[in-house]
């Protein structure tokens, strides 16, 4: 994957470790890809009334610098621990309500308990997003998405003058010129190539965790639609062309900023000539190998859209 300044790290894909599921059998096809769901209206209109939750009390869910939010072990699974507040505190973000309960995200230091409920542990997007519900999951994707904005435009693009807060969060103010910085997404497409029969092509970054291999991806550029982003990353990355561009879905990807577009792609050619500087390896594998386990050492985890769509394919589907 082509990386801007500032994108992923080392520290976007942090090591393998025992909470982060992660498994070499494809094939369990979910209807839609994790994250995608929403389960909360995000208020739009109300952010720009002078109290978006309307005198009604506020669920807040804190986030630390590591995007890590309190986390409590329920009897069905993971579920997230909200601060319970009168109003909307200083500094905190509108998500949105549900159920008529408002919801608000704000940066804050970990703690063993949020008001008074204990905490069990601090957890990411990546660690507990493919088991919680679909309104926790919707809430922590938007709250690491617009946390993420504010932490990188902190200065206004046209002057460098810091930037005033505006519409519970989902505006900033350019003092200077008085212009409005709304907060953006950057389109990515990620794409599984495959050969018309029973292969993919399956590549690997060399700051994943060791054996992990997951399909292909890169950013849309100015300029270029979905469909010749994917052709030219296919091109850039592994050497060969593609037609048959399909879409499948999309998934929000707030590590920092991007919207996954989802694409299969049908390969015209089969020697790969990969590109080092893209991509640390990349290889031919096929249905049988990755459902049976025989494959990768690891496949992306299940709340990524990657899966989603490995899943699909092993199961059947596209080609």
């Amino acid at each position: 994957m082509t990386v801007p300044p500032g994108g992923s790290t080392t520290a976007d894909n942090p090591p393998a470790r025992g909470d982060w599921p992660e498994d070499r059998r494809a094939g369990a096809v979910t209807e839609v890809p994790l994250l995608s769901r929403t389960a909360h209206d995000r208020g739009h209109l109300a952010r720009s009334l002078p109290d978006p939750t309307q005198g009604r009390p506020v669920r807040v869910l804190r986030i630390d610098e590591r995007r890590s939010v309190p986390v409590h072990e329920g009897p069905g699974g993971p579920e997230l621990v909200y601060d319970e507040q009168p109003t909307l505190p200083d500094g905190a973000i509108y998500l949105g309500e549900a159920d008529d309960v408002p919801y608000a995200a704000l940066r804050a230091p970990r703690s063993l308990s949020v008001g008074g409920r204990p905490v069990d542990s601090w957890a990411g997007l990546r660690e507990v997003g493919s088991e919680l519900g679909d309104l926790d999951a919707g809430l922590l994707t938007q709250a690491v998405g617009i946390v993420e904005w504010h932490e990188r435009n902190r200065f206004s693009p046209l002057t460098g003058a810091p930037t005033t807060i505006e519409r519970a969060g989902w505006v900033q103010r350019d003092p200077v010129s008085g212009s409005e910085v709304f907060p953006r997404t950057d389109p990515a497409v990620i794409m599984l190539v495959h050969d018309g029969g029973d292969r993919c092509v399956l590549g690997r970054q060399a700051v994943w965790p060791a054996g992990r291999f997951s399909i292909l991806a890169g950013f849309v550029e100015p300029g270029e639609s979905a469909e010749a982003a994917v052709v030219r990353e296919v091109a850039e990355e592994v050497g060969i062309t593609v037609t048959d561009v399909r879409y499948v879905s999309s998934q929000p990807w707030p590590f920092p900023q991007s919207l996954m577009l989802g694409f299969v792609a049908r390969a015209t050619e089969e020697q790969l000539q990969i590109d080092h500087d893209e991509i640390e390896e990349a290889r031919w594998f096929s249905r049988d190998e990755l459902s049976s386990g025989t494959g990768p050492q690891a496949l992306p985890p299940n709340v990524s859209i990657a899966r989603h769509i490995i899943d699909r394919w092993v199961a059947g589907e596209f080609s």
